[in-house]
């Protein structure tokens, strides 16, 4: 049987994800809640989000999505595994009995996966941010608002954000 697949991101009002290959905000809720819900899980990220995180995640595989057949993962991520297809990181990741995928970035990354997607845990940064990295709009008509969280700005998260989880009201 096949993985749930599932898209964790943060965007701002403007659907910003990124800029110059790092999030362009300090959430240290949106991170915690990150590492909740992915540990022991597989992890889909394009080459560029393993190199601006600069290290394996603990507790999680790391599948690494390029079309470089050469690809070497950089110093400290050398256990990522390289992916060649969408379809190769979810075969691995069934056959390593995972029921679930964390599609993680980038922007190119996130295009490819939606049409497979079955949910969004959306983090939504109450903010218009300059960046140069978006994530796709989402046809309403395939997507329902199934809960949502917010959380004010404080000593430790820069914006206000709320939390959401989206659901595909029709089968990818």
């Amino acid at each position: 049987m096949r993985p749930r697949i599932s898209l964790v991101v943060a965007h701002s009002r403007n659907r910003v994800i990124g800029r110059e290959g790092q999030l362009p905000w300090r959430l240290s809720g949106d991170l915690k809640r990150f590492k909740q819900l992915t540990m022991g899980h597989h992890l889909l990220m394009g080459r560029k989000t393993l190199e601006s995180i600069g290290r394996i995640l603990p507790g999680r595989t790391s599948l690494v999505l390029t079309r470089q057949p050469e690809y070497v993962p950089p110093a400290g991520c050398e256990a990522a595994i390289r992916v060649p297809d969408f379809a190769t990181a979810v075969k691995l990741a069934a056959d390593a009995g995972d029921e679930e995928v964390f599609v993680i970035g980038g922007g190119e990354v996130y295009r490819l996966a939606l049409p497979f997607a079955d949910r969004i845990h959306l983090t939504l940064v109450e903010a218009q941010i300059e960046g140069d990295t978006t994530f796709p709009a989402l046809d309403a008509r395939e997507w329902m608002l199934n809960s949502e969280e917010r959380h004010p700005a404080d000593a430790r998260n820069e914006y206000p954000f709320a939390v959401q989880l989206w659901e595909r009201t029709i089968p990818s």
